[in-house]
């Protein structure tokens, strides 16, 4: 990984779409913080089209989409992506799986929860997961006392055992039915939304995120960045971001922010 000051200024400065993972790259420690909003209404008045890559569930995308200043998000790790028509006042939804398959394997998902609550001692069902309509989230240290790497490899385990995807992200082990990712979704997206292949796009697409799940994204884009706080999760990776922030969290989304517009300032100049 390079310092994200190394990333030269003219390239910085062709950032036309920035992708982000939300939980520890755009909050910190949690919250959403006045900067790092501050930052996304920035890129979008400077007309940077900002498109968060979450984890999250369904029931917070909805807001998601609706509320700030982006054009769409893809969540669930990749079940679907969601996009307002403000115009039209309403809610273009594309989901990976049909509403009978995501009826299935929420019964599938439903069944495998039980084991793994009583299989790994300590671990619970993510508070969001009543919000979700695709995979199942499992928390090892959001909202109960940290989990030691061994517990979050049985919970993976768990996954993979009954045939599931399974992805660590800085507070979950996310698991779910089908063959898809963050970076599938996000091709869909694109190919649906822009009429474009995104191998097409990777000169002017940036991508910012913190953790395991982000990794086909990571290694994916030309410019991929950390935030400071990758390096908790460089033992859980294969394919590490090509640069990284100086600072943690929302900060470090701040500091990717202000160099792309600071460059796009300069080019304009």
């Amino acid at each position: 990984m390079r310092a994200l000051n190394t990333l030269r200024p003219e390239h910085a400065a062709k950032i036309q779409f920035l992708l982000t993972d939300i939980d520890d790259t755009l909050t910190t420690e949690g919250r959403l913080t006045a900067d790092a909003y501050a930052a996304l209404e920035r890129l979008w008045a400077a007309g940077i089209t900002v498109i968060p890559i979450t984890g999250r569930p369904a029931g917070w995308c909805d807001h998601i989409a609706r509320m700030w200043p982006i054009f769409a998000v893809v969540g669930e790790n990749g079940a679907f992506y969601m996009r307002y028509d403000h115009e039209g006042r309403s809610m273009l939804t594309h989901h990976f799986a049909s509403d009978t398959e995501r009826r299935a394997n929420r019964e599938r998902l439903n069944s495998l929860s039980v084991k793994i609550l009583s299989g790994v001692p300590g671990c619970a069902l993510a508070s969001d997961q009543n919000y979700r309509e695709a995979d199942l989230a499992i928390d090892f240290c959001e909202d109960v006392p940290p989990l030691p790497e061994d517990a979050v490899k049985k919970i993976v385990s768990l996954f993979e055992t009954e045939g599931a995807q399974a992805k660590v992200s800085s507070i979950h082990v996310n698991g779910w039915f089908g063959q898809y990712d963050k970076l599938s979704m996000t091709r869909t997206l694109f190919a649906r939304e822009f009429s474009s292949r995104l191998e097409e796009l990777l000169p002017v697409c940036a991508f910012a995120g913190d953790s395991p799940n982000d990794e086909p994204m990571f290694r994916f884009f030309d410019y991929s960045v950390g935030v400071a706080n990758i390096q908790t999760q460089l033992h859980r990776l294969t394919h590490h971001p090509k640069f990284v922030t100086p600072s943690k969290g929302g900060a470090g989304f701040v500091e990717l922010a202000n160099w792309i517009l600071e460059a796009k300032k300069i080019q304009n100049s």
